[in-house]
């Protein structure tokens, strides 16, 4: 297959639906894109039914350019990842992935300009996050949630707010940086690094005061991302876990048990921020993304260090620092309810805590006039109205 093919591919899938984020290409399917959120077929000229399994290994092979390298990773590992480009119209993260003897692909479609806080409607909290001098911030959050657009518009206020030397280690490159302010050096694994770890251990002598981590996939890229941010650099990187204390957990679980009392000690004093992030079904289509925000502050750091307890939950941290702009995933549920963003239905099936939401959602409906309950009204059956004699008398 011609890379001119592809790209025609491609392009068609592209402009199938106007609001494209995936596209799909599995053996058995035809043509397919995630459009808001749902899959969806795609017609082509000429028309493909069903992909064949020559069909995706031509178009596996031209998307990673034949790469030696690559094609070893894909037959020793059963996946790989890699970025493709169309001149002019579009970028793509790519991963191939064996599957029953056949090979499927997924590719990921990059923004070409990066969003600002303001434009994608974050918090202004975020533009203090961006401030930070040396710690962990980390974005965490299922694939396709969000997270590297949201250190991308992080980035960005970095880039105009301050002359520093940025690195990133990605996976691949998603969002191109312009020098504005900052001066940006962005290094792919594969083409410029081997491995996070490796890379990272690299950016400590290339004189950064900011460093991008893609994704903190090992315990020895968290030890050394660790040891730079406790030497006055700023260590922004992804995890793939689902609210703050299921990130502490998950990075605690990758260290032996000896180690633990140390590693909290270090994270309690390194941990600058938690964001965590879902993307959520917008009412008239699309999604919208709604965050759990965690500092750190004395509760904080005590949560880290001593673990959980009953009535010192991060849920609980969080709650009460509300006044400081940290939010859990239910506040920013019941806000989305009240800027009419989601469905009630929705607020419910996402929350953490229903009855907190089902709370909050039931005074927002109070403030605009709204029946909080199906019940209309409640009245004594006429056939018992006024008659006691069932109602024992008290003794004299």
């Amino acid at each position: 297959m011609r890379q001119a093919d592809l790209d025609y591919i491609l392009t068609t899938m592209l402009e199938s639906f106007s609001n494209v984020s995936d596209l799909n290409m599995t053996v058995g399917k035809p043509l397919q894109v995630e459009n808001s959120g749902e899959l969806t077929e795609v017609p082509i000229v000429p028309k493909i039914a069903k992909l064949t399994p020559f069909q995706t290994e031509m178009m596996a092979l031209t998307a990673v350019n034949s790469d030696r390298r690559l094609t070893e990773i894909l037959l020793r590992e059963g996946s790989c990842d890699s970025s493709y480009a169309i001149p002019g119209k579009a970028r793509f993260r790519v991963n191939i992935f064996s599957q029953r003897s056949t090979y499927s692909i997924v590719m990921r479609k990059l923004a070409t300009r990066i969003a600002t806080i303001e434009e994608m409607k974050l918090p202004k909290l975020f533009y203090e996050v961006a401030k930070e001098k040396n710690g962990f911030i980390l974005v965490t959050g299922a694939t396709g949630s969000g997270k590297s657009t949201t250190l991308a518009a992080m980035l960005d206020a970095v880039n105009q707010y301050k002359s520093v030397h940025v690195v990133t280690l990605e996976d691949p490159v998603e969002f191109v940086h312009p020098h504005k302010k900052a001066t940006f050096n962005q290094r792919e694994l594969g083409a410029d690094f081997d491995a996070f770890s490796t890379g990272l251990r690299a950016a400590l002598r290339q004189a950064p005061k900011v460093i991008l981590v893609g994704e903190m996939r090992d315990r020895e890229t968290v030890e050394i991302g660790m040891s730079a941010a406790e030497t006055g650099h700023l260590v922004m990187s992804t995890l793939h876990t689902v609210d703050a204390g299921q990130t502490i957990s998950r990075i605690v679980g990758m260290f032996d048990k000896d180690e633990e009392k140390l590693l909290r000690i270090r994270l309690a004093e390194t941990i600058r921020w938690i964001i965590c992030q879902r993307l959520v079904p917008r009412e008239g289509g699309g999604r919208v993304a709604v965050l759990e925000v965690m500092g750190n502050n004395l509760r904080t750091k005590d949560a880290i260090l001593n673990g959980e307890q009953e009535g010192k939950t991060f849920y609980d941290i969080i709650s009460a620092a509300e006044a400081f702009g940290w939010r859990t995933f239910d506040m920013s549920l019941v806000e989305a309810f009240k800027e009419g963003a989601i469905s009630e239905e929705t607020g419910t099936a996402y929350a953490s805590r229903k009855a907190i939401v089902g709370r909050g959602m039931d005074k927002v409906k109070q403030s605009r006039g709204e029946k909080t309950t199906d019940i209309d009204a409640l009245s004594i059956d006429e056939g018992y109205a006024g008659d006691t004699s069932g109602i024992p008398k008290k003794k004299k």
